[in-house]
């Protein structure tokens, strides 16, 4: 189930800005929620390897099944069958659904937010209606925004400097943006080690 409580008291728990929004800068206050939350935890091994697999899972906002299936079925059998790294497989499925690609091309300031643009139809893929964020997306997809929006305010003041990663070309112009190559490990920085949630799997 996706945790739909207060986004910064997920930020204050794993003391990380999860979600790159001004509003979640954790600066202000580091204390743990929770009645005790000014007593900083020590973890074990065990306990560190938890806190770093949910940090990557709240920063792309899935539900600890959806998490998981892309972590032990999903980029496992890619790898596989690609020969490419397990961890690399991860970070590309991760990116590669449809919300991952909406925020990271601009068009919305959260990938919450982008979640939701998505799921109330506001884009097409390859020029059909399309309202499912987990949608792996592929190099040669195009998504637009749909004509009737383009004047709202959410989209009206796009910011045309943006720097978006390289597998994806957005055109401000058009509000297109395409997917024109398979996510670059390391391009992008994430705040948690997609080596050790492989490994926080494989223990459990």
């Amino acid at each position: 189930m996706r945790y739909t409580g207060p986004k910064f008291k997920l930020c204050r728990r794993e003391q990380v800005d999860l979600f790159g929004a001004k509003k979640y800068n954790i600066k202000n206050n580091r204390n743990l929620p929770g009645q005790h939350g000014a007593n900083m935890q020590r973890y074990s091994e065990y306990g560190k390897l938890l806190r770093n697999k949910q940090v990557l899972k709240r920063s792309y906002g899935l539900s600890e099944k959806q998490f998981a299936r892309i972590v032990t079925e999903i980029a496992p059998q890619y790898s596989k069958n690609n020969k490419v790294t397990l961890d690399t497989a991860l970070f590309q499925f991760l990116e590669r659904r449809m919300d991952s690609i909406v925020y990271r091309a601009g068009f919305a300031n959260t990938i919450m937010q982008a979640r939701q643009m998505v799921t109330h139809g506001h884009f097409l893929l390859n020029e059909g209606k399309h309202n499912i964020p987990s949608t792996f997306l592929k190099p040669g997809d195009v998504i637009t925004v749909k004509k009737a929006l383009t004047n709202s305010p959410l989209y009206a003041q796009l910011d045309s400097k943006a720097k978006a990663p390289s597998w994806i070309k957005t055109n401000k112009n058009t509000y297109s943006v395409e997917v024109v190559s398979l996510p670059v490990a390391g391009e992008i920085g994430v705040n948690a080690d997609v080596l050790k949630v492989i490994e926080f799997y494989a223990r459990a």
